[in-house]
């Protein structure tokens, strides 16, 4: 459920969100039609043109709009039931207009990986921020106290996960003449050869005295990544997890959470949030209400391979499932042999770090007609080319349009600062601006 103040923070950042709409359509945008140049976003958005005939130029990502929303209901809807908060991990996208379509389903807050992300959120509005890493840039730090000190409705929490750290973080707080000190969490690492995070429980007692020693920092809970875990199955994570938790109970059972309104035990990536969510359903009541955290971010555009296999929704099926809403159009430019052929979109404009993308539908350079791309494979991404085999030398021809899915998010939306969102029959609803 969202709350009156939980609904003006999202509608705050929606409002901020909505002026991305005046900024001017040029050369800065890659595959925007020519001419729309002077235009702003909102003004090319309410012409709802057509994707394939709209004056788009190739290559051009597309985000499902439909599917986009089937996403974000689904994972609102999983978070309620299994009694989780959620702050996706932004990173993925970098998209105010997903944060705040994000706060609108019910997020607690977005998550953050690197101080420059956390600035693209509070200049979007965003009030409530989990940075899942260390922070020891005094500089950044700098700009962290003088955000809390100017909004005391701003909440942020971040990782700790050494004494060295605690110390430099201590060191540019004092120097910054901060006011209100930094919620932390200690990081719990997910194995030997994981990340990041402290390897031990000793340990991170030892970092719990410390935060306890100065008042620049305030302990408010314990997390971690189980995406880390080595040779990860559902049982080597869930013992990650359950060891997660019992370290927030041995902090709350010798009076570390004292005074806390909230306790926050935080946890998941994109592969494991059932086992997040079996495990936290088992946390025992503490002196305070516990923030169940859920961090996962892929969710939004999910994939057509790599977290297309790994969801938990395949493990669990009658939770749902996520529909992938990344399309990446591209032509065919070049037919040099019977069974090759190449596309104008590579590298710069694809992901390419877990997988390929897959060819998908086969768009008629001819008559705009659509067939299956059945025996059509990407083998291999130059700089601007995709490489393409194919079975038979009618496959393709030059011109055609091949629609390609694509795999990890994280990659894809860096590569675009501005994705038109594209309703089923192709008419672009909207733009999404990136900020990598």
């Amino acid at each position: 459920m969202v709350d009156d103040r939980d609904r003006l923070a999202a509608d705050h950042a929606k409002g901020l969100a909505q002026g991305l709409a005046d900024e001017r359509v040029d050369h800065r945008f890659k595959a925007l039609p020519p001419d729309a140049d002077g235009r702003t976003v909102g003004e090319l958005a309410a012409e709802r043109r057509n994707l394939f005939d709209g004056g788009f130029t190739t290559p051009v990502l597309a985000l499902s709009a439909e599917s986009v929303e089937h996403n974000l209901a689904l994972m609102e809807t999983y978070s309620a039931r299994h009694g989780l908060a959620f702050a996706p991990h932004g990173k993925t996208s970098m998209a105010p207009q997903l944060f705040a379509r994000q706060l609108e389903h019910g997020a607690w807050g977005i998550t953050a990986a690197v101080p420059h992300q956390a600035r693209v959120y509070r200049a979007y509005g965003i009030q409530q921020i989990f940075l899942a890493n260390e922070l020891v840039d005094p500089a950044a730090l700098r700009w962290l106290a003088a955000e809390l000190d100017a909004d005391p409705g701003f909440r942020f929490i971040c990782y700790v996960d050494s004494l060295r750290g605690i110390a430099l973080m201590d060191a540019a707080l004092r120097e910054a003449g901060a006011s209100r000190p930094v919620d932390v969490v200690i990081e719990l690492g997910a194995g030997e050869t994981a990340r990041t995070g402290v390897r031990t429980e000793a340990e991170c007692l030892e970092l719990a005295d410390a935060i306890a020693g100065v008042d620049t920092l305030r302990l408010v809970g314990v997390a971690g990544y189980e995406g880390e875990v080595p040779d990860a199955t559902p049982e080597r994570v869930t013992a990650w997890l359950r060891r997660l938790v019992a370290l927030a109970v041995e902090f709350d059972k010798t009076g570390r959470f004292a005074d806390l309104d909230r306790i926050v035990v935080s946890a998941g990536g994109s592969a494991w949030f059932d086992s997040v969510a079996e495990v936290f359903a088992e946390i025992p009541a503490l002196s305070a209400p516990v923030l169940k955290l859920l961090r996962s971010g892929a969710y939004v555009s999910h994939d057509d391979g790599h977290y297309r296999h790994l969801t938990p929704f395949n493990r669990v099926p009658e939770e749902g499932t996520l529909q992938p809403a990344f399309r990446l159009w591209a032509q065919v430019v070049s037919r040099p042999t019977p069974h090759q052929a190449f596309l104008n979109a590579g590298k710069r404009d694809a992901a390419y770090d877990l997988d390929l993308p897959q060819a998908q539908v086969v768009r008629s350079g001819r008559d705009g007609t659509e067939r299956p791309a059945t025996g059509i494979t990407v083998t291999g991404l130059s700089d601007q080319h995709a490489w393409i085999a194919t079975e038979g030398a009618d496959d393709l021809e030059v011109g055609d349009w091949v629609g390609m899915g694509l795999s990890h998010p994280c990659t894809s939306f860096d590569k675009w600062q501005l994705i038109p969102l594209v309703e089923a029959d192709g008419t672009v609803t909207d733009f999404i601006r990136t900020f990598f």
